[in-house]
């Protein structure tokens, strides 16, 4: 029996949903059982009858299935770690609020809002501020709900997401940090990125449209202000999908995102917007090896990397996802 058949195996035995992102590599994500973006995922695990949940992806991904779901036993194959969720935590949510605080910016007059992409501790740090969460497909309405607060926006840890999304609502944007006038701001960003989606360039369009007449160039807002403000479409990867697939296949586009997603996406007249790979290292980590064990690990009452979460930072965190699904 080979690895796959005898993952399939040990899922129908232990009674296991196996969950993956779209940016995992192809031989894990054709054996989940559930597949999307990160939220997404959160919110279809909690409508399993599964105890055990394997989750294949990052680690906030497998933390906000363990704070909306918390009766489920979490475990993942790799914990790997989102670049971009890593250049936040507790220590630095502060630091920044500190620099916003000497900017003549007062706490209550900051209302924070983190992406996903973010740990359930900073989540928390935000639910306690009164703030919420935000994905790439959902952050204008939740920005616009949060302008109406009167409050000045400190957005994390996605300092691109935050300027497109200002960009996009004719508002003014500034980084913590570089120089510019926070005070001036509409939405302060801490100076956060995803290095993935730093790879697409404006001369990466000025390639594929000189070379393809009539191109369409379809990129993530995690990009560079300037590289979306080139595009012909912008959108989350949920987004991105819908609109690809809705093209006719004679139409070329060229898209900048993660490299696993762009080709299962569509076969034909697809390009990548980038003269290098981009693949997401961490998201490539997860193999069907680490699937199996993980799985094993289930069945001998291991349980290797499991997903905890202490109950005052699932709460607070969950507080700033709810505020989200409320709006």
């Amino acid at each position: 029996m080979n690895l796959k058949e005898e993952i399939i195996k040990l899922k129908k035995e232990l009674d296991v949903t196996l969950v993956a992102h779209f940016y995992q590599r192809d031989e894990v994500f054709e054996l989940a059982d559930i597949t999307g973006d990160s939220l997404e995922l959160a919110k279809k695990v909690m409508l399993t009858d599964s105890k055990y949940v394997v989750f294949c992806g990052v680690g906030f991904m497998g933390e906000s299935v363990k704070v909306m779901s918390p009766e489920k036993t979490v475990l993942m194959p790799k914990i790997a770690c989102c670049a971009m969720a890593r250049m936040i935590d507790e220590g630095y949510f502060e630091q920044n609020l500190k620099k916003i605080n000497q900017a003549g910016i007062p706490n209550e007059n900051i209302l924070p809002i983190t992406y996903i992409n973010s740990s359930a501790a900073v989540k928390a740090k935000v639910g306690q501020m009164g703030g919420m969460v935000c994905t790439s497909s959902n952050a204008y309405k939740i920005i616009e709900k949060g302008l109406k607060s009167g409050k000045k926006i400190f957005f994390v840890p996605d300092r691109c997401l935050g300027q497109n999304f200002a960009k996009s609502l004719n508002l003014k944007s500034a980084i913590v940090g570089d120089g510019s006038d926070l005070k001036e701001a509409d939405i302060i960003c801490y100076n956060g990125f995803c290095s993935v989606h730093q790879l697409f360039d404006v001369d990466d369009i000025a390639f594929y449209r000189a070379k393809y007449p009539g191109i369409l160039i379809v990129t993530h807002p995690e990009c560079k202000p300037e590289v979306c403000e080139l595009s012909d479409f912008v959108g989350s990867t949920s987004q991105i999908i819908d609109y690809v697939k809705k093209l006719p296949l004679d139409q070329k586009v060229a898209i900048g995102t993660e490299y696993n997603m762009i080709k299962r996406l569509r076969k034909e007249n697809t390009y990548v917007l980038s003269s290098s790979k981009p693949e997401c290292p961490t998201m490539n980590e997860t193999t069907l090896q680490d699937v199996y064990n993980t799985l094993l690990s289930i069945k001998e009452g291991r349980f290797d990397n499991e997903i905890s979460v202490s109950e005052e930072t699932r709460k607070w965190a969950y507080e700033a996802l709810n505020r989200m699904f409320e709006i």
